[in-house]
C-alpha cells in the first residue's frame, strides 16, 4: 500500500463511522472522542478489523486509548503507513 495522508485516513474513519451509526458524514466531526460515539464493541471491532484490512497491517490493542479522536487517529495511522512504507 502507498501512503495515505490523514485526510484520507480521516475521511474513510468518518465514512464508516457515519455508515455504522447510520448517519451522514458531515454530521461526525473529526474532533469526536470515539468514546462519545455511539458504537458498541462489537462495531468497534468490526470497524478496527476493517481498517486493518484497508491498511495491510495489525493495530495494537492500545491505538484507539492513544489516540481517542477520529482526527488523532488519523494522523497516527498516516505517520505509521509511511513509517511502514519507508522500512519496507
Amino acid at each position: 500500500m502507498g501512503n495515505i495522508t490523514v485526510d484520507e485516513a480521516q475521511q474513510w474513519l468518518i465514512e464508516k463511522i457515519a455508515h455504522r451509526l447510520g448517519v451522514d458524514p458531515s454530521t461526525v466531526p473529526p474532533e469526536q472522542y470515539f468514546d462519545e460515539l455511539d458504537l458498541d464493541s462489537t462495531e468497534a471491532l468490526i470497524l478496527a478489523g476493517e481498517m486493518e484490512n484497508w491498511l495491510g497491517f495489525e493495530l495494537g490493542t492500545t491505538t484507539l486509548w492513544y489516540h481517542p479522536t477520529i482526527k488523532d487517529l488519523a494522523e497516527y495511522l498516516a505517520e505509521e503507513v509511511a513509517q511502514r512504507a519507508a522500512s519496507a
